[in-house]
Order: structure tokens, then sequence, then C-alpha cells
């Protein structure tokens, strides 16, 4: 197997965070070419769409969003974004053990995350009454976390108490509707065991079977698994992961196309441009033209 390893690959996203100001805010506009990958992290986010539309997709299932919208993601949640229409989208993504002294005062503090999918959705509900309240504090944490104004570490880490403790309150439902995909907490992790592996060794001449036994599940239960937990089937993402790959080295490189080819796992030039084309939407040659 080829050693491979993609510079900046995600999916498993280890953020790292200040030790007195464990939290990363930032305004995003549209959604990166990594980020439209699935991926997770050893951290807590929360997400407010400010303008635009477009979905999420977690642990398998498809939520779309419009403005407004606030979304929670758990450590671990596998999840990628994509656009429809001019997004610009809020980012908070900070430690949980930030709260250690709130919690004990309020146990509860994190349960929106804890108890993801038994009594909360990643997509808060977006027409209780408590969305107005909990979008302006959202507004105001952005406000003060770039004003940096004096003690505006306390006004964030208040303004964020507040925002949990409300979500755990008045968001907490004890008949939540889940759309069951049939995809359990261990098929999951094994999901993302497989991607990590396809992320570091893109250019592989993978098949399924070989892919399949990487987690010990036969061919064609595991195809049915990942396509549920991703969105698309194994080998098509694994030509996704090639082509980023390939779109990267065209960017940054004098790179001859057909050796861009053969480094990112095309066994033929005819194959690379034809995939490019359908899924890039232009050449190999056009892109790189326009890059230039």
């Amino acid at each position: 197997m080829e050693s491979n390893k993609r510079e900046g690959a995600i999916p498993k996203e280890k953020v790292k965070l200040a030790q007195k100001y464990p939290l990363i805010v930032a305004e995003t506009v549209g959604v990166t070419s990594l980020y439209q990958r699935l991926h997770w992290h050893d951290v807590l986010e929360i997400n407010l769409i400010k303008y635009g539309t477009g979905y999420y997709i977690i642990n398998g299932q498809s939520y779309p969003f419009q403005q407004g919208d606030i979304f929670l993601m758990n450590s671990n949640d596998l999840h990628c974004a994509y656009e429809s229409n001019d997004l610009v989208m809020l980012v908070i993504t900070f430690d949980p053990s930030w709260f250690i002294h709130g919690l004990r005062i309020d146990p509860e503090l994190l349960s929106p995350f804890r108890e993801m999918g038994r009594h909360f959705t990643n997509r808060l509900n977006r027409d209780h009454p408590q969305m107005a309240m909990l979008r302006e504090l959202l507004l105001e944490l952005q406000e003060e976390h770039e004003q940096e104004r004096r003690s505006y570490a306390t006004m964030v880490h208040s303004i964020m108490l507040r925002f949990l403790a409300i979500v755990n309150r008045d968001f907490r439902s004890d008949g939540i509707h889940r759309h069951d995909n049939g995809i359990s907490e261990q098929q999951l992790e094994k999901m993302r065991q497989v991607i990590m592996v396809m992320e570091q060794h893109y250019a592989h001449p993978w098949t399924l079977e070989e892919l399949a036994s990487l987690v010990y599940l036969s061919p064609s239960r595991f195809s049915d698994i990942f396509k549920r937990s991703v969105g698309m089937p194994p080998l098509l993402y694994l030509i996704q992961i090639r082509l980023e790959r390939a779109v990267t080295l065209l960017e940054n490189g004098s790179m001859k196309i057909t050796d861009i080819a053969l480094e990112c796992g095309f066994r033929t030039l005819t194959n690379f441009n034809r995939l490019f084309k359908k899924h890039v939407g232009v050449t190999p040659k056009a892109s790189r033209k326009h890059q230039c």
C-alpha cells in the first residue's frame, strides 16, 4: 500500500484551543472544499446560519438549513455542509472543559450534546419561541469576541452559559422524531476508520472488498452502511478524495497532468480526464488555465 498522506486531510480533526480561552469564533462565507467532506472532531460546535441556504449531512441524515437555523455538533458527529445559495455561517468551536465549574452548579448544562439524539436534535427547532433569544446571544457573543474589550472572555463565557442553559431547559424533548436509518454508533465508528484510511492512502487501488475487510464486513453490508452514513457509495467517495487532491496539485504546482493523475490514484489519463470533467465540470487542463 502506498504511504501517501494528504496535507490538511480531515476527517479526524484535532482542534487546538488556547488553555485559558478554549473557544474559536469564525464567520465563514460559503463552504470550503475541506468541509464539504465528512469530518468529525474532538470539540463541541455551535453553528448559526446567518444568511443563505444549504444542507448538513450528520451521521447519515440530511438536514436542510436556512437563515436563522442553529445547529449543535457533538464530538464524533460525522458531518459535512453543502451550500445552496449565498451561505454565511457563524461557527463557534469550544472545549467543554471550559464549563467544568458551571457543571458543579448545573450538571445538566452540556446535556444538549451528551443526550443528542435522545432528548435533543442537531438542528434546533426553528419554530421555537426561544430561537430569537438564542440568535441574539450568538451574535452578541461574536461581537464580544471580535471587539476584545476589557473582560471580553468573561462576557463570552457568560453568554455561552446562558445559551447552553436555555437550550437545556427549553429545547429538551422526550418525543424526538428521528429518521431511523438503522446505523449504530459502532457502525459509524467503523465508517470513520475506513474514511481515515481512504484519506491517508487515497492513491492505493482500493477495491470494495479491501475496504470492507478493514472493518470485517462483507462487501455488500459495508457498502450499504457506508452509503447510508456518508450519502454516497464508498468508491465514489474515494473518487472525490482523489479529485480534490488533483485540484490542489493543479492549483499549486507545475506537475504534468499525467503525473498528477498517477499521483492521485488514476491509472489512465483518459479515465482521469473523464472523471474530472464529470465531477468538477471542466477538464484538468481548463482548471489549471483558470487558476493561472
